[in-house]
């Protein structure tokens, strides 16, 4: 099992910055694939960012690229994601996930196992 608790969100004003964080324990950490996810109210869960276990590989959604950065500690067994020129679209409930699966993918639902509760970021125009 593994257990995931973000943290981080909040309210902010379109174009400012938050960073989210994931800390993770129940498992070797260093060996988990991680990811984020987002869901806006009616919307479906779509891919934000996702890491390799070694962090050498990073894959970003279309819609954030640029603008976030997924980054991992693994002495804190923490993943974050760094994110910039926020706008009003990037509202949601915003959830990691992990994999203990080293070559799991990375951008899929599908790809991931285990689901933190999630943070609610804010935007405001």
């Amino acid at each position: 099992q593994v257990q995931l608790v973000e943290s981080g969100g909040g309210l902010v004003q379109a174009g400012g910055s938050l960073r989210l964080s994931c800390a993770a324990s129940g498992r070797t950490f260093s060996r988990l694939v991680m990811g984020w996810f987002r869901q806006a109210p009616g919307k479906e869960r779509e891919f934000v960012a996702g890491i390799s276990w070694n962090g050498d590989t990073t894959s970003y959604g279309n819609s954030v690229k640029g603008r976030f950065v997924i980054s991992r500690d693994n002495v804190k067994n923490t993943v974050y994601l760094h994110m910039n020129n926020l706008k009003p679209e990037d509202m949601g409930i915003y959830a990691c996930a992990a994999n203990p699966q080293v070559n799991a993918g990375l951008r899929s639902t599908y790809d991931y196992i285990y689901w933190g509760q999630g943070t609610q970021v804010t935007i405001s125009s």
